[in-house]
């Protein structure tokens, strides 16, 4: 089962995300680009039974300008997938 989540869009500091063949239990990440680390927020868990489902992550005012992309982590906290890089400015 190939598990994947797409950027769509960032407006207003609100990210738009899709996502596809995340269980139950998935942990989507914010990881900053530059350096790797993952951010301690935001922090999203997948809750839907249903295979297909979409994402809105609001950004805290801690996380500053840069390059960033979404991880998905499984439930044993292995990567599952990870979308294209985008800017938050």
């Amino acid at each position: 089962m190939n598990s994947i989540i797409n950027f769509v869009e960032l407006e207003n500091r609100i990210i738009s995300a899709t996502y596809r063949n995340l269980m139950i239990g998935a942990k989507v990440v914010l990881v900053d680009q530059t350096s790797g680390e993952q951010l301690p927020e935001p922090v999203t868990r997948i809750t839907s039974p249903v295979p297909v489902g979409s994402l809105r992550i609001s950004l805290p005012p801690s996380v500053r300008s840069g390059h960033y992309y979404l991880q998905a982590l499984n439930g044993h906290g292995q990567l599952a997938a990870q979308s294209a890089g985008f800017s938050v400015g």
